[in-house]
């Protein structure tokens, strides 16, 4: 094999920005996972990242743009799906939304920049040392990813093995833990291609074999008691076009297609209507709501929906409007979102940005964070955690919120992102959640993919994309909590703080070891 350094740079930049794109295909809808591995083994190869470290050659500077470009690779390929909404729904011109996008994409790359910097800069004379600070910085990038600012924490390499041997780890470990494990298994496979010595390869095949064959075998162990008790649920996809959704004509046509559908099923327990399935607030539509409560609790139902909420204090005369999800009829409680979207329920610096392009006066985009001490919903006897929309991406946010629920509801509105990739993304998020935590999960949508998700993440039954429909079924309601319910991603996180700080004194021996005067004979 030519090695990296001997190729001329175009083409080791192509083939960084390749092994990007080979993350993406590892995810949904794609959903090829050996594919991520093989994106990490074409980054080791053409950045030499494991490399022994030659300080006078490879500098952080240099480390720093392999990393930039490889997410240049994978954001352009995997989170693209935002031109949809600036384009179609926030009105801008195809140049202006094609630029907003590369600038979002180029900024998430950033991400990456950084921890390829870090490594380029810590690397010691060792090919294993230099692996596992590669695995501790890549996690570390992920969960600052998730938490900077708001956060966007998408397209992570654990969301891709659902499916794979290493799925039985999800209830332990978590969505961080799996990425741990995938990233651990490339350096292991790469360590094994590039060493020389037979019982050293032996002992890094036995290793990360190991790994894979204790997943599968507690795929096969469910952390959580089925208590044999089912609902009858319908989830109502009401498919309403996004650019017709919020028209005053619309209002009076949404209510009525909510009653109509809702009452062709009320013989089932619990009826979920998606995100603002009613385009007005929640006081405006108070007399409707009672009538709806007041039929689901003749039929011994339980309806649950997404709705705007406004808040209205009278001393200060302040409004404050809230996306929230409502529980009516055999079942109460309210809940305002606490995670919200950045340009999509608020503006960042809206002062300066309002009125710049429609984009920035999106309807509904001055919602405020709600309280983190809310009280789940109540459904029948049982109690709900529920999600809107960008809230079931992070994991420790769902596992805190899952701990005393009996099944959970995550309500979404994907119309702003059209027929892309990215609400089949989200639904694989959502997928994870429900495995993470070994919970039923009831997914309703606008216009799909509406779902209903079992204990291990797995599809019982979901709608087409952009059609009217209403989908049923049946959930169990599981008892217990999953280790990662429990504990959450710290596990993974302090595992990978002390590889880290074991590589940072393995580095400072080093440079220590250089710089120290030589001894007189």
């Amino acid at each position: 094999m030519i090695p990296a350094n001997a190729l001329p740079p175009v083409i080791r930049a192509a083939g960084i920005l390749a092994a990007g794109a080979l993350q993406t295909l590892s995810l949904a809808p794609f959903d090829w996972w050996p594919l991520g591995l093989l994106s990490l083994l074409a980054l080791f190869y053409f950045t030499g990242a494991l490399q022994p470290a030659h300080r006078s050659s490879e500098t952080g500077r240099r480390g720093f743009w392999y990393g930039w470009l490889f997410g240049v690779g994978l954001f352009g390929s995997g989170a693209s799906w935002v031109y949809v909404s600036i384009h179609v729904y926030g009105y801008a011109s195809p140049l202006l939304a094609g630029a907003l996008t590369l600038a979002f994409v180029l900024a998430l790359a950033l991400f990456h920049g950084l921890q390829f910097w870090l490594l380029f800069r810590l690397r010691t004379r060792s090919m294993g040392a230099n692996g596992l600070l590669f695995v501790a910085l890549w996690v570390f990038s992920d969960v600052f990813r998730s938490h900077f600012l708001t956060g966007f924490p998408w397209l992570f390499l654990g969301y891709g093995h659902l499916e794979s041997p290493l799925s039985g780890w999800i209830p332990l470990v978590g969505v961080y833990g799996i990425t741990f494990l995938v990233v651990l298994s490339s350096v292991l496979l790469y360590l094994m291609l590039t060493c020389r010595l037979w019982s050293e390869r032996f002992g890094l095949v036995v290793f990360g074999g190991m790994l894979w064959w204790q997943g599968w075998q507690l795929s096969h162990y469910t952390w959580t008691l089925d208590s044999e008790y089912q609902l009858d649920v319908a989830l109502l996809q009401t498919n309403i076009p996004q650019e017709l959704k919020w028209h005053p004509s619309q209002r009076t046509k949404t209510a009525r297609l909510l009653t109509d559908m809702t009452r062709a099923h009320w013989d089932k327990e619990v009826i979920i209507w998606p995100e603002t399935a009613l385009p007005i607030l929640y006081d405006q539509a108070t007399p409707y709501l009672e009538r709806m409560s007041e039929e689901a609790l003749r039929e011994d139902t339980n309806i649950i929906s997404g709705i705007p909420y406004r808040e209205f204090n009278p001393d200060t005369r302040e409004q404050r409007l809230h996306n929230s999800v409502l529980s009516m009829g055999v079942g109460d409680g309210i809940y305002h979102k606490q995670k919200l979207v950045p340009f999509g329920e608020y503006v960042p610096l809206q002062d300066y940005l309002r009125g710049l392009i429609a984009f920035f006066d999106l309807p509904m985009s001055d919602f405020r964070k709600g309280p983190a001490d809310q009280e789940l919903l109540r459904s029948h006897a049982l109690k709900v955690a529920p999600f809107i929309c960008y809230e079931v991406v992070y994991p420790d946010f769902v596992a805190r919120q899952s701990q005393a629920a009996d099944y959970l509801v995550t309500i979404s509105n994907d119309s702003w992102f059209g027929q892309s990739i990215g609400p089949l993304q989200h639904l694989q998020m959502a997928q994870m959640r429900a495995a993470e935590n070994s919970r039923f999960m009831l997914r309703g949508t606008n216009n799909g993919v509406t779902a209903i998700i079992d204990h291990k993440g797995r599809i019982v039954a979901q709608s087409e994309q952009f059609v009217r429909t209403t989908l049923t079924g049946k959930i169990n309601i599981h008892q217990g909590n999953t280790p990662f319910s429990r504990y959450g991603s710290s596990p993974t996180i302090l595992l990978s703080l002390t590889l880290l700080i074991i590589c940072l004194f393995r580095f400072w021996k080093e440079r220590r070891a250089v710089s120290a005067p030589a001894k007189l004979g």
